[in-house]
């Protein structure tokens, strides 16, 4: 497996602008298509300024005018982040897909933690 590129703890706000630069393309695992919710508002900001989003929620067809997937595996082409608006439970297996389709980074909310999956990530 390719080498991944993910901290050995939280990033310093450097390497976060390092990673935004980079960064093109990004998965929203938990996208929400209601308005008030943070991942709507997040992605919305996101999409403005010119990051492709692709919704991952298996109870919606689309979202923010962008197909939406029912997992990060199901998305045809390449995912350069992916951002988990889930509850700390479900991380797990979302990083256990993120490094399965050789994401280059992925990205926690605030409030969502999971400090074996994020290891097992840096892992990779």
């Amino acid at each position: 497996m390719p080498e991944c590129e993910f901290p050995k703890e939280n990033a310093s706000p450097a390497e976060i602008a390092e990673l935004l630069k980079t960064t093109k393309v990004i998965a929203v695992v938990g996208l929400s298509p209601k308005p008030e919710r943070p991942s709507y508002g997040v992605s919305t900001y996101m999409k403005d300024q010119g990051y492709t989003i692709i919704p991952v929620n298996p109870g919606q067809k689309e979202i923010l005018d962008e197909k939406a997937y029912p997992s990060l595996l199901e998305i045809p082409g390449p995912v350069d982040m992916v951002n988990i608006f889930r509850e700390s439970a479900a991380v797990p297996e979302i990083v256990d897909q993120a490094i399965q389709i050789k994401a280059k980074s992925i990205w926690m909310q605030e409030g969502v933690v999971h400090n074996e999956a994020a290891e097992k990530a840096r892992a990779a």
